[in-house]
């Protein structure tokens, strides 16, 4: 019953210690280290989102001219409208 104990522990110490435990509570504990990776984190997360939105919209525009280039029609009168209302926003 002890050794097996003691073989479990051992495991767990082995474990704790392939999982870099104790790097990951002393970057914890270190407040301003923690709330700067924090913050860079979210910065960059905002700055992929924005970007990301941007080509996202950018690319809708260019398929929505395509369209009512092709002229299809129910869609692209609607469409039409649409790319005009954005264009006059943007200028």
């Amino acid at each position: 019953m002890k050794d097996e104990l003691i073989d479990r522990l051992e495991q767990l110490a082995g474990r704790f210690e392939r999982m870099r435990l104790e790097e990951y509570l002393r970057f914890i504990m270190d407040k301003k280290r923690f709330m700067a990776v924090s913050f860079l984190s979210g910065v960059m997360r905002g700055l992929g989102s924005a970007v990301g939105f941007s080509l996202l919209g950018a690319v809708m525009i260019v398929i929505l001219q395509h369209i009512v280039e092709i002229n299809i029609p129910l869609i692209g009168d609607f469409l039409a409208e649409v790319v005009k209302i954005v264009q006059n926003r943007i200028e």
